[in-house]
């Protein structure tokens, strides 16, 4: 299936737009845990942890799905294709890997230091609100450098399909005379 150019071009906006508010996201929650983690005042804790769940829960699943779809609709609807290119592939594995991680690790690590704060206690392990925050940092900056350098060439399968395009049909071929 190939995108027409008014959708391949929308599809590309959308997916941009959506990866860059993910990226601007975990910044700001990156900003948030170390608020959070670093200082002495209650109020800044709990204010910080509170600012956390709204991202987590309210915004980080929609983007993190708008740019999961948005980049397959991409890669299947434009020649770059899903599995044609090494870093078309790699962006896909750890989008699909950064959105899990998003659902089972990062919401779970917010909301018990948001419970614990309302408790009155000490966070639980300043791990929970910066180890998810670094580590989504380090995987989207990665993502974005793959998207704009596009390294690594093309996967066994991108070879074959490339190999076979180059390969004259039967229908381009003269017929033969006995």
């Amino acid at each position: 299936m190939k995108l027409n150019r008014p959708v391949r071009r929308a599809s590309l906006v959308v997916h941009v737009a959506s990866s860059a508010s993910w990226l601007g996201l975990t910044l700001g929650l990156l900003a948030l845990g170390i608020a959070a983690t670093t200082t002495a005042s209650a109020a800044t804790v709990e204010a910080s942890v509170r600012a956390m769940k709204i991202f987590a829960d309210w915004l980080l699943l929609p983007v993190a799905a708008l740019s999961l779809i948005s980049g397959l609709v991409l890669s299947l609807g434009t020649p770059w294709g899903l599995a044609r290119h090494r870093w078309v592939y790699t962006k896909f594995w750890l989008t699909l890997a950064t959105t899990t991680a998003t659902v089972l690790a990062l919401r779970p690590g917010v909301n018990a230091a948001v419970k614990a704060v309302a408790a009155g206690e000490a966070l639980p392990d300043a791990g929970d609100v910066l180890f998810g925050p670094v580590v989504s940092l380090s995987a989207y900056l990665f993502m974005t450098v793959v998207s704009i350098l596009k390294p690594w060439g093309l996967t066994r399968r991108g070879r074959r399909l490339r190999d076979a395009a180059r390969r004259p049909t039967d229908a381009g071929r003269a017929p033969q005379t006995a």
